[in-house]
């Protein structure tokens, strides 16, 4: 067929491509998104009945897996959690002031903390810090072929492997979260006290007084998915490595990439949810 003057088979042929492109990465996009949800049900079924079938989720790997994923964690979580809570209060003060309303500050600074940021950046830095490390991991086991390994020896490896990530991972960043709450509300506090000249037993009266207990449970039913969501993603981005070290690379930043989207994306949509 002859090619017309302004190149409308070229712009089909490029067109097409686009489209099956699309098609294929939504195809991968499904294949990960299902394979998730089988490491998630599959770990959930290893805690239910794995003592009954004499393969219990070993309770050695689960604290020490806690250690790694909070107690390591908490220097980092504690100085930029008191971080966020100077920096809302210095923008608040700032904002209100303009309508003469700055002793309100409060009220702005424990609901954000306590519902978004708390949660959203202790959920971010365990997912660069610990989620990939979980990637990195689990991509290096499967190079080296000791997940095939631990298959021909008869032990599972989402038992063996994922399943005490995700009990520690479940467990540990709600705490972080709450732990985030505490230092974030008592810098904001202390900056408070410093401008404005409020007690911190005053500051804290007025933050006991605008948080309810739906507040708080708010930010750490979000701190769980967000904790489930980061073992996933690294699981699945570790599974799938080929290519040896610069295949694990990848992998692991692919890894902190999408778990940073995938948690912002299910905030938004937990907010909207809970909010109507």
């Amino acid at each position: 067929m002859a090619t017309e003057g302004d190149g409308r088979p070229a712009l089909g042929a490029a067109l097409v491509d686009g489209v099956e492109i699309l098609g294929r990465a939504t195809i991968d996009g499904v294949k990960e998104f299902g394979y998730a949800a089988a490491i998630f049900f599959e770990s959930v079924y290893w805690l239910a009945i794995g003592r009954r079938w004499r393969q219990p989720v070993r309770m050695s790997s689960v604290v020490s897996e806690m250690m790694q994923i909070g107690i390591l964690a908490l220097p980092i979580v504690t100085i930029l959690s008191m971080t966020i809570g100077i920096m809302l209060a210095i923008q608040g003060i700032h904002t209100l002031r303009l309508f003469g309303a700055e002793s309100r500050v409060t009220v702005g600074i424990a609901l954000s903390i306590t519902r978004e940021f708390a949660p959203l950046i202790t959920g971010i830095l365990v997912a660069g810090r610990s989620g990939s490390a979980l990637a990195a991991r689990l991509g290096t086991m499967n190079i080296n072929q000791e997940i095939d390994a631990l298959r021909v020896m008869g032990i599972n490896p989402v038992r063996f492997l994922v399943a005490p990530s995700l009990i520690a991972m479940v467990v540990m960043v709600p705490l972080l979260t709450f732990w985030g709450d505490l230092v974030g509300l008592l810098g904001a506090g202390l900056y408070v006290g410093i401008d404005l000249g409020i007690s911190l037993g005053a500051y804290v009266d007025e933050v006991l007084t605008v948080t309810s207990v739906g507040d708080l449970t708010h930010g750490l039913g979000k701190s769980i998915i967000f904790a489930a969501l980061i073992t996933l993603v690294a699981v699945v981005n570790g599974a799938s490595v080929t290519g040896g070290a610069e295949g694990v690379g990848r992998a692991t930043t692919r890894s902190v990439v999408q778990a940073i989207a995938a948690i912002l994306i299910t905030d938004m949509l937990f907010v909207f949810i809970v909010t109507r």
